[in-house]
């Protein structure tokens, strides 16, 4: 793993594949550090001849911190949002942030134009990626995610509570104890989920490596304030595949089909069984969806 300085601040990332492989850059979603990308996705798409970034996020893992930036005033934000006030006052910072971030480390790698993918806030962080840096983007694939617009369904009550809800205490027992708990809430069909072993592996191996509640309310601020952008995806001329899953209850698949349809040309994947995670055993399909779409955008470049 390595350090990287960008758009002021300093990013933990790391790589694999040829380095003269086309980029790919993954970014994760609220509160998940970037080891939560399974090692047989990215292996996987480092084995089709991609060269495969990921990295912490600001405010998780080992990337920067905004201590300094305390605690936000949710409630606060809620209000704001609630009667047509300044939301963003209420929030360090937001997610369009968040995508100059990921548009400053493929400038510092000197990637070029990159694939990005990005899941869940990740989704909505390589959405406003394209918008907003369009140079840095040679496709674009949102992955169980939004368009943000406000008139879609929400989450549903469990998902939400599991999404929100704080474990009993800060200690690393508790903390695994709630990330299972909540997982079995949001994620996948019985038949294809981790396992809770798996999960308890997962979870207490994050804990070890970084816990950082606070970087997860400042995220949190940052969706909440972040102005929407549904009515701009509609400007974005780049290849574009939408994954979603059938029976996710967190950003339900109607989220995934709104992209889809304001992306002129946008192809949308729903699978069956999926929730909000990546089970194991979904990822191959997903290895041989993605590198087959990627493969497509190179046959479509021209020469």
């Amino acid at each position: 793993m390595g350090r990287v300085q960008a758009n002021g601040i300093e990013f933990e990332y790391d790589e694999i594949g040829p380095k003269d492989g086309e980029p790919v850059v993954l970014v994760m979603g609220f509160t998940a550090q970037m080891t939560r990308w399974p090692d047989e996705f990215r292996g996987g798409l480092a084995d089709h001849g991609y060269r495969v970034i990921r990295f912490d996020n600001r405010d998780i893992g080992l990337s920067h911190q905004f201590d300094d930036k305390g605690m936000p005033d949710t409630p606060a934000l809620i209000a704001a949002l609630q009667s047509g006030g300044d939301a963003k006052a209420h929030a360090p910072y937001l997610l369009d942030d968040m995508a100059a971030d990921v548009a400053g480390i493929i400038g510092a790698l000197d990637l070029g134009p990159s694939h990005v993918l990005g899941a869940s806030m990740g989704g909505m962080i390589v959405q406003l990626l394209a918008l907003n840096h369009p140079e840095a983007v040679r496709s674009l694939i949102p992955v169980m995610t939004t368009s943000g617009d406000p008139s879609l369904p929400p989450a549903t009550p469990k998902a939400m509570e599991a999404l929100t809800a704080q474990p009993a205490s800060q200690s690393r027992e508790d903390v695994v104890k709630h990330g299972v708990w909540s997982a079995g809430i949001v994620g996948s069909d019985p038949s294809i989920i981790n396992s809770d072993e798996m999960l308890e592996a997962r979870i207490g191996s994050d804990y070890d490596r970084a816990y950082r509640p606070l970087g997860v309310a400042r995220q949190y601020a940052a969706i909440l304030a972040q102005p929407r952008w549904h009515d701009r995806l509609s400007s974005l001329n780049v290849p574009t595949m939408v994954l979603h899953g059938a029976i996710d209850p967190l950003i339900p698949p109607e989220g995934g089909r709104d992209i889809a349809r304001r992306v002129s040309g946008a192809r949308l994947v729903e699978l069956e069984k999926w929730g909000h995670d990546v089970p194991a055993k979904i990822v191959p399909t997903l290895v041989e969806t993605v590198a087959g779409f990627l493969a497509e955008t190179r046959q479509s470049q021209p020469a």
